[in-house]
């Protein structure tokens, strides 16, 4: 619940997106499409609360693979209705000229923090990932999230994707690693047998960490250039 507009209200700056990820153009188009064709009696506001719902059911899921793999199926399910909600809220209101950028930044993003935590810890209780991975996801989530809402304020723009991945590409991912757990939860790597999110998860906090690094140094480079010109 987004515009892209830089609009000043009430001290707050309106940043413009920056979203570079791969499947950004073609879901671009598609959530127009279905903005367009979405029943008046829905509002932004119902797929705030459909995306956040969501989450925690999937976590909820996750929890439940402990005892039937089949579970996995269901967090994709609402990984599916987690993309809907999160997705076309802002374009939802942007279409209807309906966008609140206030309340809209500050709901969705902490959806997105609540959402988050819900997840990891099914994740963590479902036993296809050791717990100091999941949490090592968790905070590695939280950092970028945490630096990218620094630059929104101080730099004044929004990204939402970072090395071509945004929330769409990592849906798609957790959900290609749902099917290949349910399939077979492990992976031999150099003669061993590892829990196959436990390499993922590994990987993932590797990536997480070097973008919120290369963020972090570029971000501050470019605060202090801006800064000290004007000396």
């Amino acid at each position: 619940m987004i515009k892209q507009t830089d609009v000043h209200v009430g001290g707050f700056v309106n940043a413009p997106r920056v979203h570079t990820a791969m499947t950004a153009g073609l879901e671009k188009r598609l959530l127009v499409w279905m903005a367009g064709r979405t029943p008046a009696f829905i509002t932004p506001d119902h797929l705030t609360v459909v995306g956040l719902g969501s989450l925690l059911c999937a976590g909820a899921a996750y929890a439940l693979a402990s005892a039937d793999a089949r579970s996995l199926w269901l967090v994709n399910f609402f990984l599916v209705l987690n993309w809907l909600g999160d997705s076309l809220d802002g374009t939802l209101a942007r279409v209807r000229n309906q966008q609140r950028p206030r309340y809209g930044f500050y709901v969705d993003h902490i959806a997105d923090t609540f959402g988050a935590l819900a997840l990891m810890a099914g994740l963590g209780f479902s036993g296809y990932v050791h717990w100091p991975v999941a949490a090592g996801m968790l905070v590695c989530f939280y950092a970028l999230s945490i630096e990218t809402y620094l630059a929104t304020y101080t730099l004044g723009r929004f990204h939402l994707s970072h090395g071509g991945l945004g929330p769409t590409e990592i849906r798609i991912l957790l959900a290609v690693g749902n099917a290949a757990a349910y399939i077979n939860p492990y992976s031999a790597i150099a003669g061993g047998r590892h829990l196959l999110f436990d390499v993922a998860g590994v990987l993932a906090i590797a990536a997480m960490a070097s973008m919120v690094l290369a963020a972090a140094v570029s971000h501050a480079a470019a605060l202090y250039c801006e800064e000290t010109r004007y000396r």
